[in-house]
């Protein structure tokens, strides 16, 4: 089993974009796809909406996708050619509780894509991919975090525009490959070569090993 991680700054950067696009151009490797979704406080996980619940049952929810119609994130993973689309929902910072039953989901899966940055804490992946996008201000401390991690850096392509974060260093990622978009599309035909390479050859060969104990 391979497994390939899909992260980025913020919201809205393309990130499902990314993971849709390496799905179609990789089609042959019969991915699984997980979008990990982590609400704020109040809202509740079982259905994304607001609620004052108690944290017990609704601290996680995970959800098997089945409209291929492109409607919706997960949808857009099994329209691109996924074998199947989860949808893991918790609380913020509850994503720990939520792995045991992701790592039982992920047990027959011939390949996994993930879009997350927070699942590193619990994946050791074949391959972390983050995108980042200089216009967009906001950098999520999770992705500040795990940016050693990257194997490769997806940036949009800004003729001549500075970055609009601030105070956020880009060293942990010195010296891995960049792949410049500009969207769309969100992937290119380097792109999809380079994931190959990982895909091909991952060096974790069941989900066990790869997903560690919560």
């Amino acid at each position: 089993m391979a497994i390939i991680v899909v992260g980025g700054h913020s919201r809205s950067v393309g990130k499902t974009s990314v993971v849709a696009g390496l799905i179609a151009g990789l089609r042959e490797y019969d991915w699984t796809a997980v979008k990990i979704t982590q609400y704020g406080h109040g809202i509740c996980s079982a259905n994304g909406e607001a609620c004052d619940c108690a944290t017990g049952d609704h601290s996680w929810a995970i959800s098997e996708e089945k409209d291929r119609a492109g409607e919706s994130d997960t949808s857009r993973f099994l329209l691109a050619g996924a074998a199947r689309a989860l949808w893991v929902r918790t609380e913020q910072g509850r994503l720990a509780e939520a792995m045991p039953a992701l790592r039982q989901r992920l047990e027959q899966s011939r390949n996994v894509i993930a879009e997350s940055n927070s699942v590193l804490k619990f994946m050791r992946p074949d391959l972390y991919l983050t995108v980042l996008d200089p216009s967009t201000e906001d950098f999520k401390k999770s992705a500040q975090e795990f940016l050693d991690q990257a194997g490769a850096v997806i940036l949009h392509d800004h003729a001549n525009a500075e970055a609009a974060w601030q105070r956020v260093s880009l060293k942990p990622a010195a010296g891995r490959p960049i792949f410049r978009i500009a969207p769309p599309p969100y992937v290119t035909a380097e792109i999809v070569e380079f994931v190959r390479t990982f895909v091909a050859s991952p060096t974790k060969t069941d989900s066990s090993r790869a997903i560690t104990r919560a």
